[in-house]
């Protein structure tokens, strides 16, 4: 590996942002020289690996307020901070999974003409690829149907990468509650969900007395707001690392609908419950729930319509049992199971190592 060539990666904020970028880093590692970008108080400390050489910016999160335009001069305005770390660190490619910390990455990129990279993981692309993509000499993308909405970009479909542990298969972990009702695992994404926490906590009941197994994760944003109740059956947690074995063994998933989710449960072939959050840019979670929703892979349950009781009776509907050659099966489960297997076409390639590799220098 050369010493000039040097990587920046600029991923933060959320699982579905930093993991695809941790993805192609470990693809990476024996070409290229990583540095990271990420933005402080996030949760790239806890996932970015030291070796990474980890650089963090002191910006905030832009809220919906009478302020937001200021609040965006203030992201672009640390573009002069971003040109002194890839002068530094004599930066000769940069890639970049979108998020508010991209704008000013891809500026100072093309302010000193280096190549940079951007990958767009939901179907309807972000603020970022939107406005900034015309500038990247790649936009790559994880649906087919995203490149549709860049006109302008070079667009180059790749699926979205995934974590290692999803491309092989892995035991279910031993503390997983044990005996032969179905498992569900329930979700919402690297921060939590607090509406799916709420409706899973208020459906415990029922679900314990139908017999199903439950992993409940919480997320690291609402360890004060569930506590555990005891049973058996149901094992609560704020966060596991062993996600894909999970996802690889339940019969069920119920969770939010961000793209690494999507693409989780495209390469496991998992059903699921899919309850997008509503307030994401752009309505894209529920652009990307549909995906799945049209194939017969997922039933998608809007948050502002959910109840107790109608939570309850779509499991009841997804479980229910028939007795087909001499055996119980559940129907509508087996048949959302085989939609899931019958979608290769929507996995990830193995696309982006082989072009970022154009850009090593060799000497």
């Amino acid at each position: 590996m050369s010493q000039e060539n040097n990587l920046l990666v600029a991923a933060s904020g959320t699982g579905g942002h930093i993991f695809p970028a941790l993805a192609v880093c470990k693809n990476l590692e024996e070409y290229w020289n990583i540095h990271w970008l990420g933005v402080r108080k996030r949760l790239d400390a806890n996932f970015v690996p030291h070796k990474y050489d980890l650089s963090t910016l002191n910006i905030n999160t832009p809220k919906k307020n009478i302020f937001i335009v200021f609040q965006y001069l203030d992201i672009l305005m640390s573009t002069f901070n971003i040109i002194r770390i890839l002068k530094a660190k004599k930066i000769n490619l940069v890639f970049t999974t979108g998020g508010y910390i991209s704008a000013p990455t891809i500026i100072a990129a093309k302010i000193l003409r280096i190549p940079v990279i951007i990958h767009e993981s939901n179907l309807i692309p972000g603020i970022v690829t939107k406005y900034f993509g015309f500038l990247c000499n790649y936009v790559f993308t994880g649906f087919k149907e995203t490149n549709s909405y860049l006109k302008h970009c070079k667009t180059i479909f790749t699926g979205t990468p995934l974590r290692e542990q999803f491309y092989k298969n892995n035991l279910l972990p031993a503390w997983v509650p044990e005996g032969e009702g179905p498992l569900l695992v329930v979700m919402g994404g690297s921060q939590g969900a607090k509406a799916i926490n709420e409706i899973l906590y208020e459906s415990l009941e029922f679900l314990v007395k139908e017999n199903f197994r439950i992993v409940h994760i919480i997320g690291e944003n609402n360890k004060q707001s569930f506590h555990l109740k005891k049973s058996n059956n149901y094992v609560q947690m704020e966060f596991t690392d062993e996600i894909a074995a999970l996802i690889q063994n339940c019969d069920l998933v119920i969770s939010r609908s961000g793209s690494g989710t999507i693409n989780e449960l495209i390469q496991a072939e998992k059903p699921s419950i899919l309850i997008p959050y509503p307030y994401s840019k752009n309505n894209h979670q529920e652009k990307n729930a549909m995906i799945l929703a049209k194939i017969g892979g997922s039933v998608l349950i809007n948050q502002n319509k959910i109840s107790k009781e109608f939570f309850e009776e779509t499991l009841k509907r997804i479980f229910k049992s028939k007795i087909k050659n001499g055996e119980y099966n559940y129907e509508i489960l087996d048949l959302m199971k085989k939609n899931m297997k019958n979608n290769n076409g929507l996995k990830s390639k193995n696309e982006i190592k082989k072009i970022l590799n154009y850009f090593l220098k060799e000497f």
